[in-house]
């Protein structure tokens, strides 16, 4: 039966006034009314209504929506997917924050009595990671979401901050291992995936609260980038002369931080199915090449001795999220580079 303003209003739990200002404005006006001019909204109303109740919930202005539902009909089943997509995302949020909640539980079950500010910190790195990572890839990074991850990660931090105040430099070898341990678990706990690990960069340079809650600021990542760019450089070394390993001794790490964007790119190619001879693919192939050339020279025999340290050398692929598959797809875009030049 046909449902009068007031009774449509009390069902689906929005005012009457609502129902008046989407009439006024054209976006759901009833298709009956009664002899006395009363509204009724029959059930062909009741599509229009649900797009228009959805399309809010995902945050579009009613202009938006107007100009939505004036252009090809978008499918109801699509519109309620997309609905149950973000309450699966809502019910994600919320069953993370609930887990980071038990631990202060815990803690406080255990006699503990958390400080304010821990609450609020919890709450705030919360909405913070919300910001950068959708609740699937927090799923993916323990390092955000697992308690007992995050109780490694600060016995790490711990570690390093002990190395460092007692006076060791990148070259020290206690540093250089604590480096790579460091950039090992980060490959694990950001499931392998240079996206995550770039906007984990990125967060952390742009989140003084995350720097306040890990310790780890940017004095502790400048000594673990050193400590690391000098473990790779004593791996690379008995692979060169004496003025090839100089060249790179003065060079490499000097662009260490446009790599993360890189790889993440290339990878984002490769997820893509992006074939390699794509225009992209060989931009990204070039600025690679560049990168690579920037610490290894532009001396072919030299470059081809860098190759084989990789070939030869399995501890240069710790702490890296590049692997076989990335050097296969790079090469394919690269044989294709190298074939532009002559024509330059």
């Amino acid at each position: 039966m046909p449902l009068k303003i007031g009774e449509l209003a009390r069902l689906t739990g929005l005012t009457i006034r609502t129902l008046h200002h989407y009439d006024s404005i054209g976006l759901l006006s009833p298709s009956a009314r009664t002899p006395a001019g009363y509204r009724l909204y029959q059930h062909g109303d009741m599509d229009r209504l649900h797009r228009i109740m959805a399309l809010r919930k995902f945050g579009l202005s009613l202009a938006d929506i107007a100009n939505a539902l004036a252009g090809p009909d978008l499918p109801l089943h699509s519109i309620v997917a997309q609905q149950i997509a973000m309450l699966e995302r809502q019910i994600a949020q919320a069953s993370t924050l609930r887990e980071r909640l038990c631990t202060l539980q815990a803690q406080l079950a255990q006699g503990r009595t958390p400080e304010l500010a821990e609450w609020l910190t919890t709450m705030e790195l919360m909405t913070m990671y919300d910001k950068y990572f959708s609740p699937e890839e927090l799923q993916q990074m323990p390092l955000l979401t697992d308690s007992a991850v995050e109780q490694e990660w600060k016995e790490l931090v711990a570690r390093v901050r002990a190395v460092k105040d007692a006076g060791a430099g990148p070259g020290d070898a206690q540093a250089q291992a604590l480096a790579t341990e460091w950039m090992v678990k980060l490959v694990r706990d950001t499931g392998a995936h240079p996206g995550l690990f770039a906007r984990l960069n990125d967060m952390h340079a742009q989140e003084p609260s995350m720097q306040a809650t890990t310790s780890v600021d940017g004095e502790v990542m400048r000594f673990i980038i050193a400590a690391f760019n000098a473990s790779r450089i004593a791996l690379y070394q008995p692979f060169l002369d004496d003025q090839e390993y100089a060249y790179l001794l003065a060079n490499y790490g000097r662009r260490s931080g446009e790599w993360p964007a890189l790889i993440a790119a290339v990878r984002a190619a490769m997820d893509a199915r992006t074939p390699p001879t794509d225009p992209a693919v060989l931009q990204l192939a070039r600025q690679w090449l560049e990168l690579f050339r920037s610490y290894a020279g532009t001396n072919p025999a030299t470059q081809l001795k860098f190759r084989q340290a990789h070939q030869q050398e399995p501890r240069l692929m710790e702490g890296s999220f590049v692997d076989a598959a990335m050097l296969h797809y790079l090469g394919a875009a690269m044989a294709v580079v190298g074939q532009e030049r002559p024509a330059k």
